[in-house]
């Protein structure tokens, strides 16, 4: 066998081409399984989800008929008969107690979405335990969805730190924000903020950091429905 013979097989086993009696034939890859698959594609949900984590906020985009108005205070509302029920948010919470945010109806649920290294979150922090205090006595539920900690010790620090003392779910890879449908008020940007009326439809939804005032604006039209 001559030495540019030789040569050949070398790159052609290299490549993953075999000699068929004169002819080149390409060894088949195996192909990558639907479950692999599967599981890229929720892993680049959750990246895209949180590249636009602890920003400014995303945008009340989204196809299909949305039914949703946003105003110059970047708050989107929807009106009453035209909502989308929020989807399953159940789980463990940072205490480790299990919480179903449906057990909620009846109420009018404010649902935040945190993290601990988030500095709007940091700020928004004392508004949302002011306001989630001088609601006791009214049928409001406060609830977090604490997101990207890697473990539940700084997040437990975060709510001592601000007064937080109502419950939040342990979410650390963002799979409960995945839940909720495209189109709708879904949160997109950490912080974004929720209102749910009592029947669990989503009202209102903010995408950036609140102060007082715009939490209120967002909360008490919907606690005012009867």
């Amino acid at each position: 066998m001559s030495a540019v013979s030789r040569a050949l097989q070398r790159s052609n086993r290299a490549t993953g081409v075999r000699d068929t009696g004169g002819r080149a034939a390409r060894v088949r890859v195996p192909r990558v399984r639907a479950r692999r698959r599967a599981t890229l594609t929720a892993g680049a949900a959750v990246a895209a989800l949180l590249l636009t984590a602890c920003g400014s906020g995303g945008t009340s985009g989204g196809g299909g008929n949305t039914n949703f108005v946003t105003g110059a205070d970047g708050i989107a509302t929807v009106a009453k008969g035209e909502r989308t029920t929020a989807p399953e948010l159940s789980g463990k919470t940072l205490e480790g107690e299990h919480l179903d945010v449906a057990d909620y109806r009846g109420k009018v649920v404010v649902l935040n979405m945190w993290g601990s290294w988030c500095n709007p979150c940091r700020a928004e922090a004392k508004y949302f335990a002011k306001v989630s205090e001088d609601h006791a006595d009214q049928d409001v539920q406060f609830v977090g969805i604490n997101t990207r900690d890697s473990n539940t010790g700084s997040a437990l620090a975060f709510e001592k730190d601000f007064g937080i003392t109502y419950p939040s779910l342990y979410d650390p890879t963002g799979k409960l924000m995945l839940r909720f449908e495209k189109g709708t008020l879904h949160p997109q940007a950490i912080p974004s903020t929720l209102i749910l009326d009592r029947d669990g439809g989503i009202a209102a939804r903010s995408l950036t950091a609140l102060s007082e005032e715009r939490l209120l604006k967002m909360l008490e039209p919907v606690l005012a429905e009867k």
